[in-house]
């Protein structure tokens, strides 16, 4: 992923009231049962620090999220990177919606370059882990 391509973005709707995907986008308890099982805390505050270890193609990436920009109901924004790898990227999710239905917009912007030679870090990774995440297990948890 670098710089110069452009971000990934991916929408969906779901027949969910706007606080219920709120609370499984922000809730660690919620998270866990789609997202990444290992996230070992997580808060909805700017300034929130986490990390953990994902293993993909024989190789160890320990995630980092920072939460730079939270506002209840609206978005929630993840600086993104890599321990030990260079990258930065940030990840926005934005919801919309009302006591019927809800709409998440995630857009998956390169701040700093990724490595080329590293599979998980080219744009079509990003986009398929996107899709598998939230097109299919997000959309499942919720029903």
């Amino acid at each position: 992923m670098k710089t110069t391509e452009d971000p990934v973005v991916l929408e969906a709707d779901f027949n969910h009231p706007l606080p219920r995907l709120w609370k499984a986008l922000t809730d660690r308890e919620e998270m866990v049962q789609w997202f990444f099982e290992n996230i070992p805390e997580f808060k909805a505050q700017k300034g929130f620090k986490t990390r953990f270890s994902v293993l993909s193609g024989g190789r160890t990436f320990e995630h980092i999220w920072h939460i730079s920009e939270v506002v209840p109901l609206e978005k929630i924004v993840y600086d993104w990177s890599y321990s030990g790898y260079p990258g930065q990227s940030q990840v926005l999710f934005e919801i919309s919606g009302d006591a019927a239905s809800s709409r998440l917009k995630l857009t998956h912007s390169v701040l700093e370059d990724f490595p080329d030679a590293i599979p998980e870090f080219q744009r079509k990774s990003c986009l398929q882990g996107w899709e598998y995440f939230i097109g299919d297990r997000l959309k499942a948890f919720l029903g």
